[in-house]
């Protein structure tokens, strides 16, 4: 059995040195999104203290980022804002199809996107996350009231992202075709769909098992905050735990 890290083990990463490249800022090993797309950070699989140096310079002190999959210890005196159990799922069998009532979105739907995202709290989306893939919704007397996307890009393979229904129309199956119409168009590419939930979010997780997702592993979702003034060793670099 082979000990090589599979691409879905660290995908934002994979994600900013592959088809997501021209959205990524880095700062030596260290990569993340354009602050209005997304708040993802990667950071390499080993990082040492000079990587953590590199994230304190890159976000800037004070503010937070953000780590999916990210299990290791963050650096001394760096505040963890958020921690979260998590599973990603990839395609095992989705009868993906077209939706006649999806439309696709854009830049100029951006204000009712964010608006059902506030409403109903899918996760990360931010002003320009559009531009990270497909968004498809579906509108009832003109009002935008479900939506999926895609998010994280490692080559070959597309994250389902923000899939979300308002609380007026839930329970009519919205947020099923929306998913298997995004999972369409993802394998219409050549690639394969994945994507990530909580794992305390039973709901969700019965929903992508029945559609034909299978679980690959369970993951983190973690936040911190960078110090206003990290912590130096003597050569400068940031000091870490671990």
């Amino acid at each position: 059995m082979s000990d090589t890290p599979h691409i879905l083990d660290n995908p934002a990463r994979a994600s900013l040195t592959g088809p997501h490249a021209h959205f990524a800022e880095r700062r030596g090993r260290v990569l993340r999104y354009q602050a209005d797309v997304s708040p993802w950070l990667a950071l390499p699989d080993d990082p040492g203290a000079d990587d953590w140096a590199d994230v304190a310079a890159l976000a800037g002190p004070g503010n937070e980022i953000a780590l999916p999959g990210f299990r290791g210890e963050i650096p001394q005196g760096w505040e963890v804002t958020f921690r979260g159990e998590g599973v990603q799922f990839v395609d095992d069998g989705l009868a993906a199809a077209p939706d006649p009532e999806a439309v696709r979105l854009g830049p100029a739907d951006v204000p009712e996107m964010l608006a059902l995202v506030e409403r109903t709290r899918p996760g990360p989306f931010l002003p320009r996350t559009v531009e990270l893939g497909t968004y498809l919704g579906i509108r009832r007397n003109g009002a935008l009231v479900a939506m999926a996307g895609e998010r994280l890009h490692p080559p070959g393979w597309t994250e389902i992202s923000a899939v979300c229904t308002d609380a007026a129309v839930r329970g009519q199956g919205l947020a099923t075709r929306l998913t298997l119409a995004v999972a369409h168009g993802i394998r219409a590419r050549g690639e394969t769909p994945f994507l990530h939930t909580g794992a305390d979010n039973t709901t969700a997780v019965r929903l992508y098992e029945s559609l034909g997702f299978r679980l690959r592993r369970r993951t983190r979702f973690l936040a911190a905050r960078v110090p206003e003034r990290p912590e130096r060793l003597e050569d400068g670099r940031v000091a870490a735990v671990g």
